[in-house]
């Protein structure tokens, strides 16, 4: 629950302040221990005096005074928290922690922290909608933030409809529900292969194929947002590591072998979503190869098949890989999951819109070994990511693994 847990409250500059005192009022009677920041729109609303009283903490509302000047204020806050929460979180404030940025005491500690972050938004029902701000939520819901739904009714601009911030009580119960229920995936290990594989001709040249990583950082992502230990085994890709992550990073088909069979035993779940060659030429060139009058004959020899050596290799692990289709999903899915001794097999419709590499989105199939089937119409990567988790999780916990 909340009792003696470390909360530091954000309060930003909406007509929704009032509701944040009698929020700090809430979790001290949950008995938690409340630091408040406030932006200087916030202190227009109400005074930093009404948050000191009811949180019997200093509020700090301006990065440069520092009270004590063997710590640096914002790192020391940040440190601090075991739990992060802004409420209300306007338009302003999630465009700025979505972006990056630090101009004062708020935004810098919320840059400086480790602590999971929960946001309260409450705006306009408009600014809500707006493609801006959805886009910002989205990113942050990606990172890993959490959401506190704001509720519908009469917004104080005179409208109403969605923008509302939620009540303190409410907010409150969500907290001590997040905080007091165990993640998922808390004491699994979780490997997972992303990217593409480059196999080299000459020092300028190499065969590889259009995978971006996406689906493969996702779930990476996901699976460490739900408490596992994760490794990631990724090709070249252009993303930034996924926060939490123990990322190993491959150029061939053979390193991306031998980091995978080295890691192996260890794990519980294992999800191979790279796209790794079949093939790489049988002779390599050490200096560039210059071009010749004629075609040129490039000998290809085959790649070691990385997913049939798990299945054959595996002892308790849940292994689940992917494909990629455009025909007939439901057969090629359940001739590879029975070919390579699969758990489960999620194949992807690469021939509809919007799906496959280089997309945001897909639409796929999950087929498991235990005769589940799952169709997934066209979702976020991020989406799809956390289903093929849960399905996991789910036949796991019914085989007792």
């Amino acid at each position: 629950m909340l009792n003696g847990k470390k909360i530091v409250l954000g309060v930003s500059g909406g007509i929704a302040a009032y509701k944040a005192a009698a929020l700090t009022s809430k979790l001290v009677q949950a008995g938690a221990e409340v630091k408040v920041i406030m932006t200087h729109s916030a202190q227009k609303f109400v005074a930093p005096t009404t948050f000191q009283a009811l949180s019997r903490q200093p509020v700090y509302t301006d990065t440069f005074e520092e009270e004590d000047s063997t710590q640096i204020q914002h790192i020391d806050v940040a440190d601090w928290a075991d739990l992060f929460l802004i409420a209300p979180a306007t338009a302003n404030v999630i465009g700025k922690l979505a972006g990056g940025l630090a101009d004062d005491m708020l935004s810098t500690t919320l840059l400086a922290t480790e602590a999971p972050v929960y946001i309260a938004p409450a705006m306009n029902v408009h600014m809500y909608k707006h493609p801006a701000v959805m886009k910002n939520m989205k990113q942050l819901d990606e990172w890993g933030f959490r959401f506190i739904e704001p509720g519908e009714g009469y917004l104080a601009c005179g409208y109403v409809g969605k923008g509302r911030l939620e009540e303190p009580e409410t907010i409150v119960e969500v907290l001590q529900g997040e905080e007091d229920r165990p993640l998922p995936l808390t004491g699994r290990k979780v490997l997972i292969t992303a990217g593409p594989t480059r196999e080299k001709i000459d020092p300028v040249r190499y065969f590889t194929n259009p995978s971006t990583g996406r689906m493969g950082y996702a779930l990476a992502q996901k699976a460490q947002q739900m408490g596992a230990e994760v490794t990631l085994v990724s090709g070249k890709v252009t993303l930034e590591p996924p926060v939490g992550v123990d990322v190993i990073p491959i150029t061939t088909a053979q390193e991306m072998y031998e980091e995978v069979m080295r890691a192996y035993s260890e794990q519980d779940i294992v999800i191979k979503s790279a796209a790794v060659a079949d093939y790489r030429p049988k002779v390599t060139y050490e200096q560039k190869m210059k071009k010749t009058p004629g075609e040129y004959v490039v000998e290809m020899e085959r790649t070691k098949d990385i997913l049939m050596e798990l299945g054959q290799r595996k002892e308790h692990q849940y292994l689940i890989g992917f494909a990629a289709e455009t025909m007939d999903m439901e057969r090629y899915g359940r001739e590879k999951l029975a070919k390579k001794n699969l758990d489960a097999v999620v194949i992807n419709n690469v021939s509809e819109e919007g799906s496959g590499f280089g997309t945001e989105t897909n639409a796929s199939l999950l087929i498991t070994k235990k005769g589940q089937e799952m169709a997934y119409p066209l979702m976020s990567k991020q989406e799809l990511a956390e289903n093929i988790l849960l399905a996991a999780i789910q036949e796991m916990e019914s085989e007792n693994r």
